[in-house]
């Protein structure tokens, strides 16, 4: 049961995150590279939370 939080927990994270930076007055070139790397981030942590990656 607390896979499933720590993995709803972390989604919801991403979600908010990927809404604020759309808030920045930013172009878009560099919005496109910051959702990029949050996504990127955001699986890394979801697959260790998995038990899938040991990396970190």
């Amino acid at each position: 049961m607390s896979l499933l939080i720590s993995v709803l927990i972390t989604f919801l994270v991403i979600i908010l995150v990927l809404y604020l930076i759309n808030l920045l007055p930013i172009d878009g070139r560099a919005k496109q590279i910051v959702r990029v790397i949050v996504i990127v981030i955001g699986i890394l942590y979801l697959l260790r939370a998995l038990g899938a990656l040991t990396l970190f």
